[in-house]
């Protein structure tokens, strides 16, 4: 009996230090994502100006006769 109460005990402080493992790391995700989402905004904007940039330099273009 003393072995099996001994032996759930570890069980139980490996699937907590396990479950405070996966939590740290979900935080971690977390941030990334937030940070790969700004950064993903960024670009988007970054291209839309080039875009309209591009836009404004064919508009420029003469036509051919």
């Amino acid at each position: 009996m003393k072995t099996e109460l001994k032996s759930l005990e570890e069980k139980v402080f490996l699937l907590l230090r396990m479950y405070q493992d996966i939590r740290a790391e979900n935080k971690k995700l977390q941030r990334e994502l937030a940070d790969s989402h700004t950064q993903c905004e960024k670009l988007n904007e970054k291209i839309h100006v080039a875009a309209d940039r591009l836009e404004a330099l064919l508009l420029n273009i003469p036509e051919n006769e």
